[in-house]
């Protein structure tokens, strides 16, 4: 047995014996030690006035339940990237890798958000959600990375594998939420991560600072770890205005959205989560739909949005071409421009 596989499988029973911190120190959990606040009551993490869970009992519902569509074996991007060494100024050129890995070009940085380069979004290589096509940018041909952006540990968001690749051949800075360095530093030796909470602003050079912001969502690698490290939605500022990037989030009541709007006015892009949606009584808490993606854009005013989170793994129970299409009727119904907001396939590039 691999040491990368033992590893999987004491995240999966969420041992603390994977950081070195006591469950039974006040403050701890299996990945994080620190003070309680609004949103961390010494053991977990919560949304606040949003702390109930789907119960185990819904997700055996959901999984017996019909209506799932079939998704093809395999489907292609039409799309292929090799991105440039660098893009300068206030110039932004977005890559889309595939699902919610995302290559952003400004400034003179490279920041890569997500990664995942796996065959699978799994903590084994033999099941679970498998790509239905290839990362639309070859591994060898990223350019230099400077920054890392993890928002989550879901298998889909943080993948160590990957992790591992990148820090071996590129050294960038790290930077994700509390509790997610835990789990990169016991996968990856000698890996450096630093991770922070909600409202930190972190300048990455350049004149780039990215915002860590609360999202409607939750973490876990396996059955016993639930909300033990936190989640969080990046607002990059840059000096031609800030992208904002979502790997998961319910909408709620909507109201997280119009205080993200207050804190960040300049919203030049809008990177927004259309996919994993269906069914509704049991997804929306946690991902939003493409109407409920497009009020969010309407509300942050951004110039722009792009739609990822879609066709590459799947991961619910709606068809790999429903995310664009039901894309395609809120713009109708909200009154915005197709050119507003673009469903992204793996290797199409947005440059603005």
């Amino acid at each position: 047995m691999t040491r990368r596989f033992m590893l999987r499988l004491l995240s999966t029973v969420g041992l603390s014996a994977v950081t070195g911190a006591s469950a039974a120190e006040t403050g701890c959990n299996s990945y994080y030690c620190g003070p309680r606040s609004d949103h961390f009551d010494g053991r977990v993490f919560f949304n606040p006035g949003r702390d109930r869970m789907k119960s185990f009992g819904d997700l055996v519902r959901w999984r017996l339940s019909e209506g799932k569509e079939e998704w093809p074996e395999s489907r292609p991007s039409p799309f292929r990237d090799r991105p440039p060494a660098r893009v300068d100024g206030s110039a932004l050129r977005v890559a889309h890798v595939g699902h919610a890995s995302l290559l952003y070009q400004t400034g003179g940085l490279n920041i890569l958000v997500d990664p995942v380069w796996s065959e699978r979004a799994s903590p084994v290589p033999f099941a679970g959600p498998k790509r239905v096509n290839a990362p639309g940018i070859a591994f060898e041909d990223l350019p230099k990375i400077d920054v890392v952006l993890v928002t989550h540990n879901h298998y889909d968001h943080l993948d160590v594998d990957t992790l591992e690749r990148i820090w071996t051949g590129h050294r960038p800075r790290i930077v994700t939420p509390l509790g997610n360095d835990a789990i990169m530093k016991a996968a990856v030796p000698g890996l450096e991560a630093e991770a922070h909470d909600w409202g930190a602003a972190v300048r990455l050079g350049n004149g780039v600072t990215v915002h860590l912001e609360e999202c409607l969502h939750w973490s876990a690698r396996g059955l016993f770890d639930r909300r033990e490290a936190l989640w969080a939605a990046f607002m990059i500022e840059t000096a031609a205005g800030t992208i904002v990037h979502v790997g998961d989030t319910g909408f709620g009541d909507g109201s997280l959205f119009e205080r993200w709007a207050k804190k960040h006015p300049r919203v030049r892009l809008a990177v927004l989560p259309i996919g994993a949606y269906e069914p509704r009584w049991f997804m929306q808490e946690q991902h939003v739909n493409p109407d409920e993606a497009v009020r969010i854009a309407k509300i942050l005013r951004a110039q722009n949005a792009l739609g990822h989170h879609w066709g590459t793994f799947r991961l619910t129970d709606e068809g790999i071409d429903r995310p664009p299409e039901a894309l395609a009727e809120a713009r109708r119904v909200h009154g915005l421009a197709e050119r507003r907001f673009t469903p992204l396939h793996p290797g199409q590039v947005w440059q603005g």
